[in-house]
Order: structure tokens, then C-alpha cells, then sequence
């Protein structure tokens, strides 16, 4: 059987999709019914119009996130609207549960005006603990989070956006410490300037990168005060003057694409400071394949979003550690230094010492940090207890946590909330 065959079969199976909903509390008599609706439920509703944050205490809205798409820009494939967008939420689902047992809800909405999108997920809001944006293109993607985050009091994340921000934020930590660059002195070029480009970019600069020693391509080329056709969000980050993308490269540190396949060579890339830092994310193919990359510049530490290479920059890495722990600490919103400390926690680990379990489940007889591993691995189960505690930590010093955790017992409650999620879908599977 082919690898689309064993793709179709195993959405299809016994059951379609990949998700369903299952009761977590017992329904098995007569009383269990009166009490999880009609008459018991009564007294739940009381005491939540009473009390609108005992919501918390008595349904499942502080640990469901609503994964939002209308479509519009997935994954490679473009505007392929909500309908073929939903099993790819259907699959961001998946990914929450696994890596942070946090429950979700796809809504694909037949909407392409940014306005209604605003509006019906505004409308709502009450159902969920937070709002996680997906595959929506851009710069509708910055409108519609932008106003979401400005009017809701629960968190709101472009996936696209802020969690490749995250990781990408992580990598380049890792590879400025192995190639003894320093932030203020760092030369990037990024190209793309869609909403991952945007925000990584914007991510450079709260990692201490200046504004002016980022030179952004877009489908038009370099982004400068010369063009008349920018966006705010593009403008930015324009240049005084204009130069191709070989002129750019000239001496920079480090290339970041978000981009589409083949628009680097290797005679570009030849020119670039010592230890030149590539992250080619685009996907399913590089703006330049690994293999060329490294044989065109042997000092150079390589990333790209694919799983068949070393240093997979990889979203899963963040957004379920992102959301876990904004819903432990009721967040209102996620601030930059929230997402800072996920990017520094994930490279922490990635530093750490390797655990034999993760070495095992990928085969490897060892994995010591370096060029090849800026980053941990997705099914290392530390993640889970390392990063959430560390956005926790920044959502309670910048006051934007509705809830304290205590830091010093939360790594343990975590741990045992991934155990027994684990054991919960052992039995079911």
C-alpha cells in the first residue's frame, strides 16, 4: 500500500477523523443523569451566573481551546477553505492532546471577510479557556488576532505567527551560543513576509536583534522606504536602500525562510559570515535543501521544517506548552515575555542532558547538543514539564495571570497529568 493509500485509511478507519467526544464523568445510572443535566444541573448554573469565574470550577472551559480557521493559508496548500482546512485542525486537536492534554474544539469558518471571523469568534468566546489561530493568510491574520487580543480577557495565539516564532526563537538562541555570535551584532536576512516571516521577525527583535539589521523579502523583494506598496506590518522593517538577495546575504549571520522551495543557492549562501546560520523552513520543501546547504558551507548550522533532517523547526515544540500553561494560570492574553521564556526554556533542554527513554524511542544510541540538535525532541516528555512552568512564571511576574501557580509543585502535577493522560489513551486505543 502506498503512503497516500495508508494516509486515506487511516482517516477513514473504523471511525472518521481523529477526534471524538467522550463524557468524564460517570453516566451509568439514573442519579449520575439528574445530576449531569436536568434537574442538577440547575444548581451549576446558579452558581456560575452568580459567580462567572466559578465556570472554571464546574465545566471544561479552562481547559478547551477553540482552534479557529476560515482556510485561507494552509500549511502549503493555500486558500483551500474551511472545509478542506478541517483536517488539519483535526490534527492541531490531536497535537494538543498528546503533547499537553489540553481538550479542543475545530472551528472552520465559511468566512473570508477578517471582520466576521472577528465576530463569530468573539461570539464565542464563552465557550472557551482560549483561542488558538490557524492557517488564516495574511495581513488579515495580524487584523484578526490584533483586535481578538485588544477585546477578549482570554489568551489568543496565531499559531503561524507566534508559535513558529517561538521555536524559531529557540534554534537561533542554541546557534548563536555554538557559532559565538551575540544578538546586537547579528545580520539577518528573512525571507518571506507572510505572517511567519512577520512575526519571527519581530520575535528577532525581542531577542535583542536591532530592527535595522533585518532585511525582509517578500514575493517583490527587499522591503524599503523606496516601494509604495507596504503594509504596516511590512514597513516596519524596510530598508533605506534596495539590494537583492544575493547583495544581502553578502556577510550576514544568518538566513530565516518562510518562504517557498529553491529561491536560495548554494553560490548565495557562499558569501555569508563564518558560521552562517540557515533555517530554510519552508515547507514541504526548503528554500534550499540541507544536503546543498551544508556541502556549500560546511560551518554552517542548518535548519528546516522537515522531519528527515537534523534540527526540525517544529510548532508542536510550542503551542501546547504555550496554551497548558496559560489555561493552569487563567492568562488573560500572551505577552512577549511569555512566549521569550518558552523559546529559552526549549533551548535549555535541547541543551540538557538527554534523557534514555526519548533516545530509545527514536532509535538513537545517543544525542548530545550541538550543530545537529538545537533543539529537543517533540516526544521528549520533559517539555511538558519544562516549559509550561517557565511561561507560567512570566504570565505571574508581568500580572497578567488570573491564577498563581505555585512553581515549586507544578512540574510534579504536570508529570502526573501526562501520566495519566497516557494511561486514559492506552485503554481507549
Amino acid at each position: 500500500m502506498s503512503f497516500k493509500d495508508e494516509c486515506f485509511s487511516y482517516h477513514a478507519g473504523s471511525r472518521k477523523g481523529k477526534i471524538e467526544v467522550l463524557p468524564s464523568k460517570p453516566l451509568a445510572t439514573q442519579k449520575h443523569l439528574s445530576m449531569a443535566y436536568t434537574p442538577g444541573v440547575a444548581e451549576i448554573c446558579h452558581a456560575i451566573t452568580e459567580n462567572p469565574e466559578a465556570v472554571y470550577d464546574y465545566t471544561a472551559r479552562g481547559n478547551l481551546v477553540a482552534v479557529v480557521s476560515n482556510g485561507t493559508a494552509v500549511l502549503g496548500l493555500g486558500n483551500i477553505g474551511p472545509l478542506g482546512a478541517k483536517p488539519v485542525m483535526e490534527g492541531k486537536g490531536v497535537l494538543f492532546k498528546l503533547f499537553a492534554d489540553v481538550d479542543t474544539f475545530d472551528i472552520c469558518l465559511d468566512a473570508s471577510d477578517p471582520q466576521l471571523v472577528i465576530d463569530c469568534v468573539k461570539a464565542l468566546a464563552p465557550t472557551f479557556g482560549g483561542i488558538n489561530l490557524e492557517d488564516i493568510k495574511a495581513p488579515d491574520c495580524f487584523k484578526i488576532e490584533q483586535e481578538l487580543m485588544e477585546s477578549m480577557d482570554i489568551p489568543v495565539l496565531h499559531d503561524d505567527q507566534h508559535g513558529t516564532a517561538v521555536v524559531l526563537g529557540a534554534a537561533l538562541i542554541n546557534a548563536m551560543h555554538l557559532a559565538g555570535k551575540k544578538a546586537a551584532d547579528l545580520k539577518v536576512v528573512v525571507n518571506g513576509a507572510g505572517a511567519a516571516g512577520i512575526a519571527g521577525a519581530r520575535f528577532l527583535t525581542s531577542l535583542g536583534i536591532p530592527v535595522s539589521q533585518i532585511h525582509m523579502f517578500d514575493s517583490r523583494g527587499l522591503i524599503h522606504r523606496g516601494r509604495g506598496d507596504l503594509t504596516p506590518a511590512k514597513l516596519q522593517f524596510a530598508q533605506e536602500k534596495d539590494a537583492s538577495l544575493t547583495e544581502a546575504l553578502a556577510g550576514a549571520d544568518c538566513f530565516i525562510g518562510c518562504s517557498v522551495r529553491d529561491v536560495i543557492t548554494p553560490e548565495m549562501i557562499r558569501n555569508m559570515a563564518p558560521s552562517p546560520i540557515i533555517f530554510a523552513c519552508a515547507n514541504p520543501d526548503p528554500e534550499i535543501p540541507y544536503p546543498q546547504a551544508k556541502a556549500a558551507r560546511p560551518d554552517a548550522i542548518v535548519a528546516t521544517g522537515r522531519s528527515d533532517y537534523p534540527n526540525q523547526v517544529n510548532n508542536v515544540l510550542g503551542f501546547p506548552f504555550l496554551f497548558r500553561a496559560a489555561l493552569d494560570c487563567r492568562a488573560e492574553k500572551f505577552t512577549e515575555g511569555m512566549k521569550i521564556a518558552a523559546a529559552n526554556a526549549l533551548a535549555r533542554l535541547a541543551r540538557a542532558e538527554q534523557d534514555p527513554e526519548v533516545l530509545s524511542a527514536y532509535g538513537l544510541k545517543e544525542r548530545e547538543f550541538g550543530v545537529e540538535s538545537l533543539l529537543p525532541l517533540p516526544f521528549d516528555p520533559r517539555l511538558a514539564e519544562c516549559v509550561p512552568p517557565a511561561v507560567a512564571k512570566a504570565a505571574m511576574d508581568e500580572g497578567v495571570a488570573r491564577r498563581q501557580i505555585d512553581l515549586d509543585t507544578y512540574p510534579l502535577e504536570l508529570r502526573k497529568r501526562m501520566d495519566s493522560l497516557k494511561e486514559r489513551i492506552a485503554r481507549v486505543l
